[in-house]
């Protein structure tokens, strides 16, 4: 595994069957069905794109929420020193590490147009906004801490 390999290639690698695993094919109704969000809901399993972009939001509000008390301790620690809060909260911004979260955003971005099967739009030849914004999630970084707590 290479560090060149995206998150869609790492996670089918990983589901990847081996010879000798035990199955047989697909029958043609399965194949020819139409998967839809109701057809997922019937059987009643969320589709994994759901799960997931519940799990990222929900993650990036905790994250939000977390460094929201640490805003607030940090600069009653500093107390009323703006250029030492400054300081402690741009260092403490660089040190924090979103990697597992970030490995779930990469693979949001990349699965969730395939999985939701979204039309392109054909003037920029990128998937088509969904309820007026995009699909992507940022990645978090210090940039992100520092622009959603001002130091």
């Amino acid at each position: 595994m290479s560090e060149q390999d995206s998150s869609v290639e790492r996670l089918v690698r990983k589901s990847l069957i081996t010879e000798d695993a035990l199955g047989r094919p697909f029958s043609e109704r399965i194949r020819q069905s139409r998967r839809t969000l109701e057809n997922y809901l019937k059987a009643g399993g969320l589709p994994r794109w759901m799960e997931r972009v519940i799990e990222v939001d929900s993650r990036i509000a905790q994250e939000h929420q977390r460094l929201a008390t640490t805003y607030r301790a940090l600069r009653d620690e500093c107390d009323g020193d703006p250029a030492l809060f400054a300081r402690r909260w741009t260092a403490f911004a660089q040190a924090t590490r979103y990697d597992e979260l970030n490995e779930l955003i990469r693979q949001h971005n990349e699965w969730y147009p395939i999985e939701r099967d979204l039309p392109m739009n054909p003037r920029t030849g990128d998937y088509v906004q969904v309820r007026g914004r995009s699909y992507r999630r940022p990645e978090l970084d210090p940039e992100w801490v520092l622009a959603q707590f001002r130091p």
